[in-house]
């Protein structure tokens, strides 16, 4: 475990591309599922189609000012923010239902017996349908509209952008409309106030004798002129707190809720409000945002919201503020217009006591009939102004397209999922095979095999393997020949030898390697005896093909003798006993002893003789074989087996007191790392072309049944 764990720690680029190539089949198996899975859902999924309308939404300029250059408007995202907010309100959604009947038609499409309610149209309408987008430092927004029918989502988009244009100049008119009357109404009230001030100068004329004065004329006395000064500085005192009065009165009106949407640099030129107000907006877009993907529980969303409430309170509040302000400044100009009568009547009766006293009514009377004619005259150039104001055409709106009926659709998008999908699907596989491979316990290469089991590694037989007789091909067979090589060279020379080949489980591939090494035996010329001691699972008289019985179950029982079950001319120099019908013979002591007796009267008679045993954890049978031969050998399947129940397996052979010759690694993939790539890489020493002519050459022999060779095997029969 420690060298394992080493491993893992140490493991690098070129460990990851060879567990990709070891799992590319498993990679490719979950990629292709998660590939079908997603094309199939999207195939499922109801077609949204996409109408989009662009609006040029532009901040109205100020007051035509008469004589004076006109500034063109400037970018204002405030403004922008504003626009996009009015877009998704009823005020401009509602008309749209209505209009279009969306009540009906969206129910219709839903499911609903009944037309629904302007709220659910309108949530609907926003949370599935409508997307209202404001690029960066553009003016230009546009009006998204998702509907199943093509043809609704053009209505809607088009319809949305006629109904806010139609506000947007409404709302504009609207001021404009009410100003002008309201200063009709001045003009007209202001003609008759003048028009009675010339009646009462006109009888202080007659009455005070007063003929030839010019009612334009000045005097020129000093006290006369301060009475002027004066006068003229209470009539701006009074149109300036008329003003901040009206300012504050309006203000007060405004619905506190409705404020905020007041806030830019000519209604409120605060700059605190501005500072807060932005920041507010900032706080509404990230809550918007988090919407989208979390919900009203979440951690983040409510400290989100949290942010927002605090921003709107602290803005609430300096519009209180700014409120105060402007009732402060109305009632400090109403008091200035107070000090400023009350200084101006003192000076008046200052100027009776004068000796001018009998002319300073009709003067008095002069100069209020030239101050109401001077508000006149103001009152009606403001009005000319606004009147050419109103006939001034403004830009401040544009609908740059009419949305027209998609030809495709735009959800789901199916280049988008597949590409989702082959990502997912690759790093599913991935994540898969890594955790395979870090969870898996058997063992990963030779230096792990021999440094945990302290045995070397005989042979390393690839997954490929052989397909037919073991000498059909030289490159096919090599691997078997490298195990026989390497287990002569284990063994005393010239002395008969009896083995047994364990595994730890079934299903290894034990049984082939075990026919196909003792094929290779008698073709280098070597007797060997072939004994099938798998009395439960019986495998080798299929392998050559021959009857299942009389065997070694008979044999051991007393019910055959030796020469009646030995089946002679497998292939040459290869006998073999098969197991017998008897499936229900367990090898006991007793029966240990009639193997000894088997083995001893074989070993003058050939030169190997091995058993094929079955698996060594979890039966008996194998102790007692490995008791009566003189060595055994370890076959382990690459990657089948964890690595602890083959360490318990070795555990138990060892307590036979046999020794064991080495370990067979069995079915090893050509991929499965440099230790394995040394031996499975040079196996294929002899080419395609060499196995093609010696398979043409012993064609006519293979094809007979009786040549006395065995039916061709499949090496990737996991046998026991």
């Amino acid at each position: 475990m420690a060298l394992q764990s080493a491993s893992r720690e140490s493991a690098s680029l070129a460990d990851f591309l060879n567990l990709v190539r070891q799992r590319k089949a498993l990679i490719a198996l979950l990629l292709t599922a998660v590939v079908i899975v997603t094309l199939g859902v999207t195939a499922f999924l109801p077609r949204w189609y996409l109408a989009t309308t662009k609006v040029l939404v532009e901040k109205p300029e100020g007051e035509v000012k008469l004589f004076q250059a006109q500034s063109s408007s400037a970018y204002d995202p405030y403004f922008l923010q504003d626009q996009f907010r009015i877009m998704q309100s009823e005020k401009i959604l509602y008309p749209v239902i209505e209009r279009l009947n969306l009540n009906s038609r969206i129910g219709a499409s839903l499911g609903s017996p009944v037309p629904l309610e302007n709220a659910i149209t309108y949530q609907y309408l926003l949370q599935k349908m409508v997307r209202i987008e404001a690029p960066r430092n553009s003016s230009v927004i546009e009006i998204n509209v998702y509907a199943q029918d093509p043809a609704l989502a053009a209505e809607i988009a088009n319809e949305l952008a006629n109904v806010y244009s139609a506000d947007r100049i409404a709302e504009a008119t609207a001021s404009q409309r009410e100003g002008l009357e309201e200063l009709q109404r001045q003009l007209a009230a202001q003609e008759q106030v003048v028009t009675s001030q010339r009646d009462v100068v006109e009888a202080l004329r007659r009455d005070l004798n007063i003929s030839g004065v010019d009612l334009t004329a000045r005097s020129s006395d000093l006290e006369i002129e301060t009475l002027f000064q004066l006068q003229n500085s209470l009539i701006a005192l009074r149109t300036d707190a008329a003003g901040k009065r009206a300012r504050y009165e309006s203000f007060r009106a405004i619905p506190e809720e409705e404020r905020i949407s007041l806030v830019n640099s000519e209604l409120i030129p605060d700059p605190n409000i501005q500072q807060l107000h932005q920041a507010y907006l900032i706080a509404e877009q990230e809550v918007a945002r988090l919407r989208g993907s979390l919900g009203d529980q979440h951690p983040d969303m409510q400290a989100a919201q949290e942010t927002l409430n605090t921003r709107r309170g602290q803005l609430d509040a300096q519009l209180r503020g700014f409120e105060r302000g402007l009732q402060i400044a109305a009632e400090e100009a109403a008091t200035r217009v107070r000090q400023l009568e009350q200084e101006l009547e003192s000076a008046k009766a200052a100027q009776i006591l004068s000796a001018q006293e009998r002319r300073r009514p009709f003067d008095d009377a002069l100069q209020r009939l030239e101050n109401e004619s001077r508000l006149r005259d103001v009152l009606s150039q403001t009005l000319r102004q606004r009147e050419i104001d109103f006939q001034v055409p403004k830009r401040t709106i544009e609908i740059l397209n009419v949305a027209e009926p998609a030809r495709w659709a735009s959800k789901p998008n199916w280049t988008l999922n597949l590409a989702f999908a082959l990502l997912f699907g690759g790093l599913l596989g991935l994540g898969v095979a890594v955790s395979l491979e870090y969870f898996d316990t058997s063992f990963r290469d030779l230096n792990d095999v021999e440094s945990r089991l302290k045995l070397p590694v005989l042979g390393v037989i690839p997954l490929s393997g052989m397909t037919g007789d073991p000498m059909d091909d030289p490159a096919e067979s090599e691997p078997y020949r490298v195990l026989l090589t390497n287990l002569n060279l284990t063994l005393k020379p010239g002395e008969p030898a009896s083995l047994v080949i364990f595994s730890a489980g079934p299903g290894e591939g034990k049984s082939t390697t075990l026919n196909r090494l003792a094929c290779l035996m008698a073709a280098g010329g070597e007797r060997v005896l072939l004994v099938d001691s798998d009395l439960r699972r019986p495998r080798q008289h299929q392998l050559a093909g021959r009857p299942r019985s009389p065997g070694l179950g008979d044999l051991i029982t007393g019910n055959s003798d030796l020469g009646s079950v030995v089946q002679k001319g497998i292939v040459p120099n290869l006998d073999f006993i098969p197991s017998g019908t008897r499936g229900d013979v367990t090898l006991g002591l007793v029966h240990g002893n009639r193997l000894r007796d088997l083995i001893s009267t074989a070993r003058g008679q050939y030169d190997k003789i091995v058993f094929d045993s079955p698996p060594v954890i979890g039966v008996s049978d194998a102790s007692v074989i490995g008791s009566v031969v003189d060595g055994a050998i370890l076959l382990i399947q690459h990657r089948r087996n964890p690595a602890s129940m083959v360490e318990r397996a070795r555990q138990i052979i060892d307590g036979l007191k046999i020794p064991i010759l080495g370990v067979v690694l069995n079915q090893v993939p050509n991929d499965s790392g440099e230790d394995f790539s040394y031996y499975t890489s040079n196996y294929s020493y002899y080419g395609v072309g060499e196995k093609r002519r010696r398979r043409r050459s012993s064609g006519s022999g293979n094809a007979e049944t009786g040549s006395g060779k065995p039916a061709p095997r499949d090496s990737l029969d996991l046998d026991e």
